[in-house]
């Protein structure tokens, strides 16, 4: 039986909760201005307090880094979802859809690219803690695998092309953060969807044995 607690513990959720997510924008912030090897008191300052209170709400640099990590993957998961949900409306292309989701990847390391940097290099996160990057990985690859699914109507294949369509995507994406030659975001997007959906046109729907 859980116990009943006190409104004037309860009372303070919320403003908690509100506090959390300012001083994850304030972490945003800090990493943008400061880079990816940004400090803690780099983000107290950003936030108009002190470490000590910064602690108080993620206990310790390796909570911070996850919960900017959970805001990033969140932000970019929409935009994925959001920018596929458009091309299949606007085209019903599978191959719209794909180079869709794979602009909207390549748009937050164009935009953001210090936050992409803190958020993959994972410069706080202690060994034995859950890798936000991994679960962000997961989830991106689960809807490219909905779109091939839409395409070739096997979802267990679907999934493997899909989590091996993200891995291609997020290879060549780090490339192009750490050695910049000139490709644009247009350009290596296109190249991506044309090695992607090359490969993917030329696959069949595996035979079931019984």
């Amino acid at each position: 039986m859980k116990p009943v607690r006190d409104r004037r513990s309860s009372r303070w959720d919320t403003h908690r909760e509100q506090r959390r997510a300012e001083l994850v924008v304030a972490a945003i912030e800090a990493v943008r201005a400061h880079g990816a090897g940004v400090g803690m008191d780099d983000v107290a300052a950003a936030a108009g307090t002190s470490k000590t209170v910064v602690y108080r709400h993620f206990q310790d640099r390796t909570g911070l880094y996850v919960a900017v990590c959970e805001a990033v993957a969140a932000t970019l998961v929409t935009r994925i979802r959001a920018a596929v949900d458009t091309a299949r409306d606007a085209t019903g292309s599978p191959h719209a859809m794909v180079a869709a989701g794979i602009d909207a990847y390549l748009w937050l390391i164009e935009s953001d690219r210090e936050v992409y940097r803190f958020v993959v290099h994972r410069p706080l996160l202690d060994s034995g803690t859950t890798d936000p990057v991994a679960d962000l990985t997961t989830v991106i690859g689960d809807h490219v695998a909905q779109v091939i699914d839409s395409a070739v109507h096997d979802p267990r294949a679907a999934r493997s092309w899909g989590h091996g369509v993200v891995g291609l995507v997020r290879g060549a994406a780090d490339d192009w953060l750490a050695r910049p030659d000139g490709t644009t975001r247009a350009e290596l997007t296109a190249r991506l969807t044309d090695l992607a959906w090359t490969g993917l046109a030329g696959l069949r729907t595996p035979e079931v044995t019984p």
